[in-house]
């Protein structure tokens, strides 16, 4: 307990009172030597390292004394601490719980399904209990739970002899002797390896298998049906354990119930194990676990008389919100391996979450401002919209969820059935689907830049609608309705950019909104009867109405090709003011003169009548002209002739000189490179360079 710093601490505190003592025994001496004055001179000289010394004693030793009080209480919490750790271990074992002890308890180890088999209650339970031999006790061993008993005295009689039949020199039972024992562990524990020598132990039933491995090899194996009986056997006896083990002592009548239900189910198991499904079905019916009841309320005869088995059904549950009928708002787009495009109007299967329904869609597209246009056919490669009437689906956060896909009623028998995929967008009629509708007028009056139009509208009300409307020519001039007339019903005045000619046309472009058609029809093909189950038809097409009818559709006689007869029209001559005329250019200005008048008689001039000299004069002179004229065509044409020989001469002349010219540039380039080759070769091998 006295540390090396406690005994520092004392020892300076010694030393340093042992200086101080020394002083003042000097002080005395000179004191008693009757010298004052040098007491008084040595008493100041010295009194500083005096009261040094004494500060330093005292330090020292109330340190030694602090230091001794730590360790002693730093070394109070190491006794008893081996008690102390025992305690808590103990505290410890004893407060921590066993979990498989309070759920299941007792702790039972799990039965091994490899060798034994499970006992079954009416063919439907399996029963589980505990197994009571050497194995399974060994493997339940729970090592986690360890209470220690302090209570017992050693010297006591009682305690020596209760742990006396634990040695060798103890009385044993005859399954609770040492070979037995020894027997047991090598039948639970078998062969082991010595991992640090390599060598492998085997028991005596580990060489016992050997053998029986190699007499096995020579006898047959046992006959099925031994085993079979042995099995049964087995299970009749766990059954047997089972009811002595759980049974009450008074049988009521559903117990009774219940073991003749078992043993039955024990013969059908029996007699009826090694055969198929199918088979085993015809005899007994289906067992429990084959089959669910589910009872429908609500449901039409038809489909009961009607049942046909080759056409299995589906059930499926529906939504408290999937019962109303709305507006659907989709997006689809045409299947590649349907060979036609689909058509607005037509009727449509739709398989849609559980139902299957007929309805009318309307095919459309949305503008780049928003608008969406009726489509009167799908598009062939791209998706559009759909609007359709039919009950509600919910929708989540996933719109693709919900899988659209029709089939063509038009090409069911024949064609491939899937027209378009598509998904639903939305369930209300927030859009509003519009057709382009052109009306067309002529004008009647005309007056500069505004004219009076007809035949667009059949009232005045009609006309105020549309007031302020932007309308249009065939040519491309442009205007804008203004104002409806009294009379005629249906006219209007309008302005236009540019004068309108009477044989013009006046259209004016509008959009319309279409309504989509109300048209529910459930397909009910369970309802038919056995074999007309694919004949289901439902709403047709205008053009299976017009085939099954005999109707041929009649042509349109603007449609029809006929000869054109156009009127010559003749045009008003060009009018230019004449102030535009004198701010024209002079090419730009009109040349056209004035066409002269008839020439009076009097200043006409007589006919001449030749006398036959003359005429011979004239006709000799004729001839000597043409004669001239056809030599100097000659002339020309052989002047012509020569020239162009000579054009082709010069050709050849001009190609030969700028060959001879080409050969002498590569003479030259090749005796410049050769130099140029001289002089670099000198030069790197530091020979004065040619001038």
């Amino acid at each position: 307990m006295f540390t090396i710093p406690m005994f520092v601490c004392f020892f300076f505190s010694t030393a340093s009172s042992i200086s101080s003592a020394f002083y003042f025994f000097h002080f005395n001496l000179l004191y008693q030597h009757k010298r004052p004055e040098n007491t008084k001179k040595y008493i100041k000289s010295n009194l500083k390292n005096v009261y040094t010394l004494f500060s330093i004693s005292f330090g020292f030793f109330f340190s030694g004394i602090y230091i001794f009080t730590l360790s002693t209480g730093a070394l109070c919490w190491k006794e008893g601490l081996q008690q102390k750790a025992s305690e808590a271990f103990l505290r410890q074992q004893q407060a921590a719980p066993n979990l498989r002890k309070m759920v299941y308890g007792s702790v039972v180890a799990a039965d091994d399904s490899e060798e034994e088999e499970e006992e079954e209650l009416g063919g439907l339970f399996r029963v589980s209990r505990p197994q009571k031999s050497k194995k399974t006790q060994a493997n339940a061993l729970d090592c986690s739970h360890f209470k220690a008993d302090l209570s017992h005295n050693w010297d006591l009689e009682e305690m020596l002899n209760s742990i006396r039949d634990c040695f060798v020199t103890g009385k044993w039972e005859e399954g609770q002797d040492a070979a037995t024992l020894l027997k047991e562990d090598e039948e639970l524990y078998g062969d082991f390896e010595d991992l640090e020598t390599g060598q492998v132990h085997k028991s005596h039933s580990g060489r016992q298998d050997e053998d029986d491995d190699a007499e096995e090899t020579q006898v047959k194996v046992e006959d099925e049906e031994v085993q079979k009986n042995k099995r049964l056997e087995k299970k009749r006896r766990l059954k047997e354990r089972f009811d002595s083990e759980y049974d009450d002592g008074e049988a009521t009548y559903f117990d009774d119930l219940k073991e003749e239900m078992q043993k039955q189910a024990e013969l059908n198991r029996a007699e009826f194990e090694d055969m198929d499904d199918e088979t085993r079905v015809q005899y007994e019916g289906y067992r429990p676990g084959m089959y669910v009841r589910i009872e429908v309320p609500s449901v039409p005869c038809e489909f009961v008389s009607n049942f046909d088995p080759h056409y299995p059904v589906i059930l499926g549950g529906l939504g408290s919100s999937e019962g109303n009928v709305g507006y659907l708002q989709m997006r689809l787009k045409k299947h590649r391996w349907h060979d036609r495009i689909l058509k607005t109007r037509d009727p449509l299967i739709l398989s849609l979450g559980w139902r299957r329904f007929q309805t009318i869609p309307l095919y459309h597209i949305e503008d780049h401002n928003g608008r969406h246009r009726l489509l009167k056919y799908t598009p062939q490669h791209m998706h559009c919209g759909a609007s359709i009437w039919g009950k509600t689906q919910p929708l989540h956060s996933n719109t693709g969820s919900v899988l659209l896909k029709c089939d063509c009623v038009f090409f069911v028998q024949t064609n491939f059935r899937i027209a378009a995929t598509g998904v639903v967008l939305d369930l209300d009629k927030s859009v509003t689907i519009v057709k382009k509708l052109k009306l067309v007028g002529y004008p009647y009056k005309i007056f500069k830049n505004t004219c009076f139009i007809k035949g667009m509208f059949n009232t005045v009300l009609e006309v105020a609608k549309f007031e302020g409307a932007s309308i249009r020519t065939v040519s491309g001039v442009r205007g804008q309705i203004k104002k409806a007339l009294s009379t005629p019903a249906g006219a209007y005045r309008a302005t236009f950019e540019d004068r309108l000619l009477m044989s013009d046309i006046v259209f004016l472009r509008s959009w319309y909104p279409v309504v989509v058609p109300q048209l529910y029809n459930p397909v009910t093909s369970l309802l038919l009867p056995v074999g007309q189950k694919d004949s289901w038809a439902g709403m047709r097409t205008v053009g299976q109405l017009k085939h099954d009818l005999g109707i041929r559709n009649k042509p349109n006689t603007d449609s029809l090709y006929k000869p054109v007869v156009r009127t010559q029209r003749r045009f008003n001559p060009l009018h230019i003011p004449k102030e535009l005329q004198k701010a024209l250019p002079f090419k730009s200005k009109p040349k056209q003169q004035q066409s002269r008048g008839k020439t009076p008689r009097d200043l006409q001039r007589p006919g001449v009548i030749r006398e036959p000299h003359e005429r011979k004069v004239i006709a000799l002179l004729q001839a000597l002209s043409t004669i001239n004229n056809y030599k100097k065509k000659k002339a020309h044409t052989v002047q012509h002739s020569k020239h162009k020989e000579f054009l082709q001469q010069k050709t050849k002349q001009e190609e030969a000189k700028s060959k001879r010219q080409k050969e002498l540039r590569k003479k030259l380039y090749r005796a410049m490179d050769q130099k140029d080759q001289k002089r670099s070769r000198s030069s790197l091998k530091g020979a004065p360079q040619e001038s």
